[in-house]
């Protein structure tokens, strides 16, 4: 019971991230241990379902280690319904300290997924390379603006969930990109059930095949995938960066107002700019906070592990 409560509050953690766009809830699966179990359960969905066809109940649910992915699911779910409103609320009202902890909890990632790789060669230096350009590239993009039909949102949600279980990457920030964030938080925040489901749809399909490939690299190439991966999130560092100055807005059908594009300011740029206080030193103290978080719980989770060895 222990160990499944933990479990769903990781999940939790996924779920709670992934709504603010910016920050992918794959980050939160590596920062505490269940990347690679995760990757590997989603992509034996299919082998579990061709088992289940042939009546073999209980090996499909130990194919795809279904329990694990049920807690973790469940996690995601209750985070994302619950807590939209509040990281909604937060992202309005107190953007700064949000953005400040989260900048934190990326910058500490790096390091962590930077010491996963095994020996930092030429090649290993070249993937973080790609894996940082490709991040500021998709960071610093222009926001489309599609509309919000089936087909759209169908293919939408196959782009973001992929996003979502790649660390550096935020599936909620692709939307933003696509110019469909407002609609989905919507969606989510008033239950539009038509609008859910088809995106759902297409999540579920890019979840299963994105997954697949996902963990094949992770198994034959883990040091490079590992470096691209920290170059990802060593990217994404321009998204989180708690100040910013919003240029231009997004308004969804429930007259809701989200940033569409923003530039990043120095702090006393920042005062400058919108008059307001810059909160430097409740940000520092709220990025060092996330660092001392994640290296504790790092520690921890080793620390566990020799007990159980």
């Amino acid at each position: 019971m222990k160990k499944t409560l933990l479990l769903y509050t990781k999940g939790m953690a996924m779920g709670a991230v992934d709504v603010v766009p910016g920050f992918s809830g794959g980050t939160v699966a590596l920062i505490t241990g269940i990347y690679d179990k995760l990757l590997g359960s989603i992509a034996a969905i299919p082998q579990a379902l061709m088992l289940l066809l042939r009546g073999r109940l209980v090996a499909a649910w130990q194919a795809c280690n279904a329990t694990f992915l049920l807690v973790v699911m469940l996690g995601i779910l209750s985070s994302i319904f619950t807590l939209a409103r509040l990281i909604s609320y937060l992202m309005h009202e107190h953007p700064i300290p949000l953005w400040a902890f989260f900048f934190g909890l990326v910058l500490v990632s790096v390091y962590l997924v930077g010491r996963e790789v095994a020996a930092w060669r030429a090649n290993r230096m070249i993937s973080f390379a790609v894996g940082l350009a490709f991040a500021l590239w998709i960071t610093l993009a222009a926001p489309m603006q599609l509309s919000a039909d089936p087909l759209t949102l169908f293919l939408a949600g196959a782009i973001a969930i992929s996003a979502m279980i790649l660390p550096g990457i935020s599936g909620s920030f692709i939307l933003v990109l696509l110019g469909l964030y407002p609609v989905v938080l919507g969606a989510i925040k008033n239950l539009d059930v038509p609008v859910l489901a088809v995106f759902c749809a297409g999540c579920v399909l890019g979840l299963l095949i994105f997954s697949k490939a996902l963990s094949w690299l992770l198994a034959h190439a883990r040091d490079l995938t590992m470096a691209f991966l920290a170059g990802l999130m060593l990217g994404s560092l321009v998204k989180v960066w708690p100040w910013k100055q919003t240029l231009t807005w997004q308004t969804n059908r429930h007259g809701e107002s989200f940033p569409l594009e923003q530039v990043n300011l120095l702090p006393w740029q920042f005062a400058d700019v919108s008059g307001e206080d810059a909160q430097l030193l409740l940000a520092i103290v709220l990025s060092l906070c996330a660092i001392v978080l994640v290296l504790g719980v790092e520690w921890l989770a080793r620390r566990r592990q020799v007990e159980e060895v």
